[in-house]
């Protein structure tokens, strides 16, 4: 483990994931730069396709974010 991990690792937690908030935040900004494997575009493409044959196929954000938090 990098002492900067060490250091990172001693935050609070609050801290820690004020941090994860931000990076991400950055990350998201530069998505445009972020660059998919064509197989990634294909499956993406084949799984908005499904979406679009059939919408009730699919699970409700606010659904499947509770079923992830429950399983933690």
């Amino acid at each position: 483990m990098t002492s900067q991990l060490r250091e990172l690792r001693s935050l609070p937690i609050s801290e820690r994931v004020q941090l994860v908030e931000d990076l991400w935040d950055s990350i998201a900004q530069d998505a445009s730069e972020i660059i998919l494997a064509q197989d990634q575009i294909d499956l993406l493409d084949k799984r908005l396709d499904a979406l679009d044959k059939d919408p009730s196929a699919g699970t409700p954000w606010e659904i499947a974010k509770q079923r992830i938090i429950a399983s933690l």
